[in-house]
């Protein structure tokens, strides 16, 4: 299919520019700010003709922050060819929904979607993506939802109204609630980083998530707060709620805090799963600490999640927010929220790929009805052998040639007397 992404230059457009063409689609972008060299690096066209674009197009996707989103529909749908889909990705779905179903000519499907995560989850797998019908989508409706779902995500129909009130909470309530922590911090000039000396497991992560909130694009999250209808009444009920529960404490009313808190508690229903849940959630960040501890004094290998980069080396110490890894002849100092632990296995994928291979050949006369694929196999699986095979075999007397490949990291010398030690230990002997 051709898909053209209108905002396909921001962050999200970018996303799933790489989706589609992971799928063999092919993708044009197109931005207000004219940044040719995004679609570029994304290996895209961009629609310098726009209008050619929206006409040549399967889809049209609308992928603009949610002040603009309308005033866009309103130019671009009009454009579009009879058979085609318009669609939007905005996490409100009535205003979206209803000017794509105003603006789009005859002939033409609309659907709202609202993808439930942000351009830096690698993949859709396991990820919710909300969908919107209109009441003209008989044809596109079960085509992108497959699309999604065959990609591992998890598809929620939904009518718009119902998606806004959700969300009223969904992202409303609790980006507010996130926010209201966060500037209470600086109202109170509390020192986040000396606390973090203190903190529980679930301190940590509530305070990961405020700082997550803050970290994202500040207007973007103000449009959120802005453009749903239904927020006002959910800030108007949260704020009532943290009044009362202030007046409570001040008033030392401990029977009316623990009927709120019990009555709280039944209405949220099966407080005990999501214990297990959250505590899956701890344990998640305690057993990432524990393998830390164990891997000092080992090899191992650390990637840095922000910057890509692979550490390789012995870690020495392991402090509640750091390590200290030898590099060769210098030392390293990381956070652990930046890094991830290699397992075994993936860090010798990693040496596998990116170390340099050296050989070594050698030759042995063979035991009386030995069989040179066998002693091969027993060779490849000596410890610093990336693999081994046989090159050459000599009669009359029974004798091979094994060529093996040692991983540059390694003491060849030493690989080859362990791999000399396992050949005399079944009878072999050295020839030359």
């Amino acid at each position: 299919m051709k898909i053209l992404i209108i905002g396909g230059t921001g962050e999200l457009g970018q996303w799933f520019t790489r989706f589609f063409q992971c799928l063999h689609h092919t993708v044009a972008v197109w931005g207000k700010s004219g940044k040719v060299e995004i679609a570029e690096a994304l290996g895209a066209l961009y629609a310098h003709d726009l209008d050619a674009a929206i006409h040549e197009s399967d889809i049209v996707v609308i992928s603009v922050p949610i002040d603009v989103t309308e005033d866009t529909i309103r130019e671009i749908a009009p454009k579009i060819s009879r058979g085609s889909l318009l669609m939007d990705m905005t996490s409100i779905k009535r205003i979206p929904l209803d000017a794509m179903e105003k603006y789009a000519p005859g002939g033409v499907e609309v659907i709202g979607t609202h993808p439930m995560f942000g351009p830096s989850i690698p993949d859709i797998s396991g990820q919710t993506v909300m969908i919107t019908p209109s009441n003209r989508c008989e044809r596109w409706l079960p085509i992108l939802t497959d699309l999604f779902e065959r990609e591992g995500a998890n598809v929620e129909i939904v009518d718009a109204d119902t998606h806004d009130r959700v969300m009223a909470v969904v992202q409303g309530l609790t980006h507010f609630a996130y926010l209201s922590i966060g500037s209470t911090l600086m109202s109170i000039d509390f020192e986040v980083s000396l606390s973090r000396r203190f903190m529980s497991p679930v301190y940590e992560i509530m305070l990961d998530f405020v700082g997550r909130i803050l970290g994202q694009n500040p207007h973007l999250y103000a449009m959120i707060q802005m453009n749903n209808p239904v927020i006002a009444e959910v800030h108007e009920a949260f704020i009532a709620e943290c009044t009362g529960l202030s007046e409570m404490v001040r008033d030392g009313s401990v029977d009316d805090f623990t009927d709120l808190m019990k009555n709280a508690a039944s209405h949220f229903g099966d407080t005990e799963s999501a214990l297990r849940r959250s505590d899956k959630l701890i344990n998640t960040k305690i057993t990432e600490f524990e393998e830390l501890v164990k891997s000092i004094g080992c090899e191992s290998g650390v990637l840095h999640l922000r910057s890509g980069v692979m550490h390789l080396g012995v870690i020495t110490k392991v402090a509640p927010r750091t390590i200290v890894m030898e590099e060769g002849r210098r030392s390293v100092e990381l956070k652990i929220e930046n890094i991830r632990l290699l397992s075994r296995a993936e860090l010798q994928d990693w040496k596998l790929e990116n170390l340099r291979r050296f050989t070594r050949d050698i030759s042995v006369i063979l035991p009386d009805r030995a069989d040179p694929s066998v002693i091969c196999d027993v060779i490849s699986r000596c410890d610093g052998v990336v693999r081994a095979e046989v090159i050459d075999r000599y009669e009359p007397r029974q004798s091979a040639t094994f060529r093996i490949e040692i991983l540059g990291d390694r003491d060849l010398d030493g690989v080859e007397g362990g791999i000399d030690a396992v050949l005399s230990g079944i009878g072999c002997m050295r020839r030359g």
